[in-house]
């Protein structure tokens, strides 16, 4: 449907599946890996578009800029630092677009009441809320990207509590 995947590169586990499943259906996919986990061979040997980075820091940081929106789906501790990024760089204004969690099994509830903790503790606003999205299937987050209408103008108005 138009979309490019921008991954993390991996051709095990999740990150694998995600990159097998979108090559299969005849999508595009790049990938952005560290070098030192290239050099471990945990890059997708199959990805074309395979970008090279310094580190972790390049890596997102290259991520975030080639992204239009970012979906997370279950995963582990990095998968958790990237998107508590993301809401934090859109909270900044510094990422404009949609933040989706995909809350397969209700993997993220735990999170999610977190976010909603952290709010109602006035470490974010109410507003905060809209930073991101929840979806339950991956057709939901279609839906979402398709539908996204922004959240604010200005969130540096509101990104100080």
């Amino acid at each position: 449907s138009g979309i490019n995947v921008i991954y993390g590169g991996g051709g095990i586990g999740l990150m694998g599946v995600l990159a097998d499943a979108v090559m299969e259906k005849g999508g595009t996919i790049t990938g952005v890996i560290p070098a030192f986990m290239n050099d471990e061979g945990w890059g997708h040997p199959r990805v074309r578009e395979m970008i090279v980075t310094d580190d972790m820091g390049e890596r997102k940081k290259n991520m975030f800029a080639r992204a239009d929106a970012v979906v997370a789906l279950p995963g582990g501790i990095g998968t958790l630092e990237e998107l508590t990024e993301a809401i934090t760089l859109k909270q900044l204004g510094l990422f404009r677009g949609p933040v989706i969690i995909l809350n397969t099994l209700n993997f993220y509830d735990s999170l999610i009441y977190l976010l909603g903790k952290m709010i109602e503790g006035n470490f974010m606003r109410n507003e905060h809320k809209g930073m991101w999205n929840i979806a339950s299937t991956p057709e939901e987050v279609i839906g979402l990207l398709s539908n996204d209408k922004g959240w604010i103008d200005n969130p540096r108005k509101i990104a100080r509590i």
